[in-house]
């Protein structure tokens, strides 16, 4: 048993002794979310079989709530079950044994889809004053680790986290995870990051650190600071600051961040490297610093709405020999980027990208829970031995929710993607996702 295990048994029995207290039960809430997840990505330009899965997710989701008294105890639970509905050999097979499972599904033994996966997680907690405790099942989603929910199942992580409110306008933040649970699978895998994440013959780590805090200077400014530490693989520091400023009918919003990443333990040695604690990226060749986490990342994104259009205009540049690191275990993983998209996130050394986007909301003519948004990103200055190279990507994705009636609530969408360049393999693809959520307490 490793040592979040043990401590949220202890957790959960000091909980079970009070689970009838007032509070505990009164408060608590329960959900199941069911999500109708069809994806199709067309590889183009190499020969790579077309991936396409089809599938129904199951999400239960418990929070409870605190016992009375000085010092509140509680118990979350979230159980995730996903079943196959469509997939075969040409459009999941995965024989590539680096590589955790397909688009959707977790792989068997002969490279195809497994017909189902599930999990369990809970989550003890504990809050005293406006301070909370966590330890177990955990989604985190700050600017140095986030949880990817872009597939079927979304991705969890096992540690503690403590969380505190004590002083008006600041939230601070600080904890460690053990392991993360993919997308697509239903065991927990170690930490790592591209560049090491083979699931064959990769490196991983148990023990990312991290702190911070969002300090609320006005109702219209927000700081923030978070610091994120992968054991043996990488240090990050992150500033952002974000602004709402009314202009005329209309009111802008400004998105600013800052990435300064460095190595850690094993990455930083040559040793270590070649033992496979290394980073992805570009390298003359002979560096003596090949594979070793150095980057520095800065994006800007400007954002005016008026009436039911959004107008959207951000740049990012990544600088140093490696690639933006963050955790990625190589079964999906989302970086905390203005540019991380449905297919690329243009995040390699030395890419300068470009972003313009567009969305209405057409509840302003009528059509109250349709949205649609289309989004062009262009990349260049990728650094590699052939010269400079480039990327592009077109996103469209339309939405619609029910606002009334028996099945109100009830969300449809269609994300449609191109990526094109010569940085990496040409593809398009599409996704069509129906979901609704059900109370059941």
């Amino acid at each position: 048993m490793n040592k979040s295990s043990l401590a949220l048994a202890v957790a959960l029995g000091a909980i079970a002794q009070q689970a009838g207290a007032a509070g505990f039960i009164e408060d608590s809430k329960a959900t199941i979310g069911l999500r109708n997840f069809y994806i199709n990505q067309d590889t183009r330009n190499e020969a790579a079989n077309t991936q396409e899965e089809w599938g129904q997710g199951f999400q239960f989701n418990y929070i409870s709530g605190f016992t009375e008294g000085t010092v509140g105890v509680g118990v979350d639970a979230i159980g995730l079950l996903g079943v196959k509905l469509d997939s075969g050999k040409g459009r999941h097979y995965n024989p590539d044994s680096s590589k955790y499972s397909g688009t959707v599904f977790p792989t068997d033994e002969n490279g195809r889809a497994e017909d189902q996966f599930s999990s369990l997680g809970l989550t003890g907690k504990v809050r005293l004053s406006k301070t909370e405790g966590r330890i177990g099942t955990l989604q985190p989603k700050l600017p140095v680790v986030t949880f990817n929910d872009g597939r079927l199942l979304p991705q969890t992580f096992e540690g503690g986290q403590i969380t505190s409110n004590e002083i008006d306008n600041l939230t601070l933040i600080g904890g460690q995870l053990e392991h993360a649970k993919g997308r697509s699978s239903s065991s927990s895998e170690g930490l790592s990051i591209g560049g090491a994440n083979n699931a064959k013959t990769g490196q991983f780590s148990n023990k990312f650190y991290y702190a911070g805090g969002d300090y609320k200077i006005s109702k219209d400014l927000l700081a923030q600071y978070y610091y994120g530490e992968l054991n043996e693989f990488y240090q990050q520091h992150f500033l952002g600051l974000t602004h709402n400023l009314a202009i005329g009918p209309g009111a802008l919003k400004s998105d600013l961040r800052y990435f300064n990443s460095s190595s850690d333990g094993k990455n930083g040695s040559v040793a270590g490297r070649a033992d496979g604690y290394k980073s992805s990226g570009y390298w003359e060749s002979g560096d003596s610093d090949k594979g070793e986490v150095d980057n520095n990342t800065w994006s800007a994104l400007f954002t005016y709405t008026l009436g039911g259009h959004a107008l959207s205009a951000g740049y990012q540049e990544v600088s140093g020999d490696s690639n933006f690191p963050y955790l990625n275990q190589g079964d999906g993983a989302t970086a905390y980027l203005i540019t991380d998209r449905q297919i690329g996130k243009f995040l390699s050394a030395g890419e300068r990208t470009w972003l313009a986007e567009y969305g209405y909301d057409f509840s302003k003519v009528g059509v109250p829970g349709l949205k649609a948004t289309v989004t062009y990103l262009s990349g260049d200055n990728i650094d590699s031995a052939d010269g400079d190279k480039k990327e592009w990507e077109r996103d469209f994705r339309l939405d619609y929710t029910l606002q009334d009636g028996a099945l109100k609530g009830l969300g449809v969408s269609w994300r449609n993607a191109s990526l094109r360049g010569n940085a990496a393999a040409d593809q398009d693809e599409n996704r069509l996702i129906l979901s609704y959520s059900l109370p059941i307490l």
